[in-house]
């Protein structure tokens, strides 16, 4: 089977996802060529195990201090320069092609014919799962930007619905909590994140954001360029991390254990449910902006337990290799007969 394989790049939770899949992938003695969009080429990193992988334009979405600015979306994509993208892109000499929420290559095998599948959080939003702000626009932008044969969901819990749990790397073992907090929040204003941890002198924070160029550490604040190696280092070895509302890496931090605060990026529908339905289970706490009084009281709550979800990624490969597509019922029950919640949480 020869997969070709279209990733969103404007977060790297979605490039965490395709990198579990490629693992997965592999294991299995399957090939896959990728393609990655919404980020310009040569601000990806540690993309090694990738191999040969393609990059285009494609369509994104511009934020601006923590929120989306649809003008800036509007006057940042090209719609004329995409189409030529789709146009061009040649799909005749794949068996399948795979998606996640990646525009350029779900619209190619569209018109070309050839059979694809989406596997994305996004596709979890079709089924009645917990929405927040979800406009007609958000509504229509989920069905129709990344169109596909058949479609996978993916979230933290399954609503009675035919999703399945997160894509995540497995921990092969718990290295623990030691006393700093690791701090990601891409979309927000370095300036001000950095205001926010200096009053809290006495806890270290380790802080990876696209502005810093190279490391340094101030005061209690050690500021980091990012790194894949290096987040998941300082990941596994955190007290609790401080996000935006995605859903990778909250998902990897449940699975390690790691306490989570989370301020969702304003206007953007998918980080606002995600943080919602987190508050919802119990395992998250939502702050709407960068709130020093919520932070307090969050450095002062217990650790949080691991929520055990099973290795996703290669189920779907066996399942992608038995052929039967339209048919997920046995993989969906399968896989959360397998997860585990600690007792604290909430709702389910």
């Amino acid at each position: 089977m020869k997969i070709f394989y279209g990733v969103q790049g404007t977060g790297n939770g979605h490039i965490a996802r395709a990198r579990a899949m490629c693992h997965a992938l592999k294991s299995r003695g399957i090939h896959a060529d990728f393609l990655f969009s919404g980020r310009d080429e040569k601000k990806y990193f540690s993309m090694e195990e990738f191999g040969q992988y393609q990059t285009r334009r494609g369509l994104t979405f511009v934020s601006h201090n923590g929120q989306v600015s649809y003008l800036k979306t509007c006057l940042n994509n090209n719609v004329l320069n995409f189409w030529q993208e789709v146009s061009e892109l040649d799909l005749s000499q794949y068996d399948l092609v795979l998606n996640d929420f990646e525009p350029v290559s779900a619209w190619a095998a569209k018109r070309q014919g050839i059979p694809s599948i989406s596997i994305s959080h996004q596709n979890a939003f079709r089924y009645s799962v917990p929405l927040k702000g979800a406009s007609w626009l958000d509504k229509k932008i989920i069905e129709h930007f990344a169109p596909a044969q058949h479609r996978i969901g993916l979230h933290w819990y399954h609503f009675d619905q035919p999703i399945l749990p997160p894509i995540v790397h497995t921990p092969d073992k718990h290295l623990g909590n030691e006393d700093f907090v690791l701090v990601y929040l891409p979309f927000e204003n370095l300036n001000d994140i950095s205001e926010l941890l200096f009053r809290f002198s006495s806890q270290r924070f380790v802080c990876y954001h696209p502005e810093i160029i190279e490391d340094d550490l101030v005061e209690n604040v050690q500021f980091l360029p990012l790194s894949f190696e290096g987040f998941q280092y300082h990941l596994h070895r955190c007290s609790g991390v401080i996000a935006n509302g995605g859903f990778e890496l909250p998902s990897e931090a449940l699975t390690l254990g790691k306490k989570l605060l989370l301020k969702p990026l304003s206007g953007q529908f998918e980080q606002l449910s995600n943080v919602a339905t987190l508050e919802d289970l119990g395992l998250a706490t939502c702050m709407d902006m960068l709130d020093a009084s919520i932070l307090r009281h969050w450095l002062d709550e217990a650790q949080a337990e691991s929520v055990n979800y099973p290795n996703v990624a290669e189920a779907i490969v066996d399942w992608l290799l038995q052929g039967n597509w339209g048919n997920q019922t046995e993989l969906t029950t399968r896989l959360w007969d397998r997860v585990d919640f600690p007792s604290y949480v909430t709702n389910i």
